[in-house]
């Protein structure tokens, strides 16, 4: 069984690992860099847990669509947030199977909704936007150059129809 749950002080060393294990083609972010996103609104940010272990996390909070924050860079909160903006989800290869993706982003999705955000933003990284089609997000242009995180990095976005 999945379980989602905020995540504490001693979680960061595991999501250091599993964000080393998912991420091969850019450098990792620091962990300060990681922490100021969980600083900014509680329950966006979170570990997903199987069998008391830790098997990926979920680093999300408020921001401005079509204009994602930089890679590697501490951020405070936005001062005018009109989207819940997915800064990092990552599974590791042991929750292969369980649906952890599928788990995160519906906890997501409710959250958006009931902060009252119609809206969700991300950028997908090595090839991932395929995989973040099946949630309904779709590849959007903006003026950024995104070439920081990947040559094939894309913004994405979703409309999150009402409940």
């Amino acid at each position: 069984m999945l379980l989602q749950r905020p995540i504490q002080p001693q979680d960061w060393s595991t999501i250091l690992d599993i964000q080393a294990e998912c991420y091969q083609d850019f450098e990792p972010e620091r962990l300060e860099v990681l922490q100021s996103k969980a600083n900014i609104i509680d329950d966006s940010c979170f570990v997903i847990e199987h069998n008391q272990q830790i098997v990926g996390y979920c680093l999300a909070h408020p921001w401005q669509s079509m204009h994602p924050p930089a890679l590697d860079q501490v951020i405070i909160a936005h001062a005018s947030p009109d989207c819940l903006y997915l800064h990092d989800m990552a599974i590791s290869a042991k929750a292969r199977g369980l649906g952890a993706g599928s788990f995160a982003i519906q906890h997501l999705f409710q959250l958006a909704q009931q902060l009252g955000y119609h809206k969700m933003a991300l950028i997908a990284v090595q090839g991932a936007d395929k995989y973040w089609q099946k949630f309904g997000f779709e590849i959007v242009a903006i003026d950024k150059c995104l070439r920081c995180y990947t040559d094939d990095a894309v913004y994405m976005q979703l409309t999150l129809t009402q409940a």
